[in-house]
């Protein structure tokens, strides 16, 4: 079963129990969840479903050059018709992307860590106006993990960042990746 639009509602509101001081900010997306359906197909153009997966390893953080964007990001990407769910879509992304193994990744928290809602610049070649992405990005640690073979059309390169570093160069959300709520 496909990942539903009451799973992305319910990762939403779970999201603002933890957050609350972001309701405000949310509150346009929480509308449209609550007026429209279909938000899990990339094809919904009012706003659809991207995940994104925060791998810590030690005091390190695995990032990606995004290959559209070129800007170095979290792995993550598009939820797919054979997503069942969304925890399970954010490991699928994470794990095309940069080759890890997926047998070494321990889920850190079943609430997404950050929830962004934006813009995204039309793509003529993918046929896509400009539209909005609801990104829910999702917490894993690992004690072993390595990059292995990078899905070379979607990322440049992918590769460990000290907290810091990765903070500065992605934002706040990367902090919450190792200060997940209980």
């Amino acid at each position: 079963m496909a990942v539903s639009d009451s799973d992305i509602s319910a990762a939403l509101s779970a999201y603002l129990e933890c957050y609350p001081d972001e309701a405000a900010s949310l509150s346009e997306l929480a509308r449209l969840l609550a007026q429209g359906t279909g938000f899990a197909s990339r094809r919904n153009f009012s706003v659809h479903v991207t995940v994104g997966a925060l791998l810590v390893r030690g005091g390190d953080v695995l990032l990606v050059d995004h290959r559209a964007y070129g800007i170095l990001l979290q792995p993550g990407g598009h939820v797919e018709p054979t997503d069942s769910a969304l925890i399970g879509a954010a490991v699928r992304e994470l794990v095309e992307e940069t080759g890890v193994d997926p047998s070494g990744l321990v889920l850190a928290s079943q609430i997404p860590v950050y929830v962004e809602y934006g813009r995204v610049p039309a793509r003529p070649a993918k046929d896509e106006p400009e539209h909005f992405h609801l990104d829910l990005g999702y917490s894993f640690v690992t004690t072993q993990a390595d990059v292995g073979c990078i899905q070379e059309s979607e990322v440049r390169a992918a590769a460990w960042y000290p907290l810091s570093v990765a903070e500065r160069l992605v934002g706040h959300r990367i902090a919450r990746a190792v200060t997940v709520p209980a």
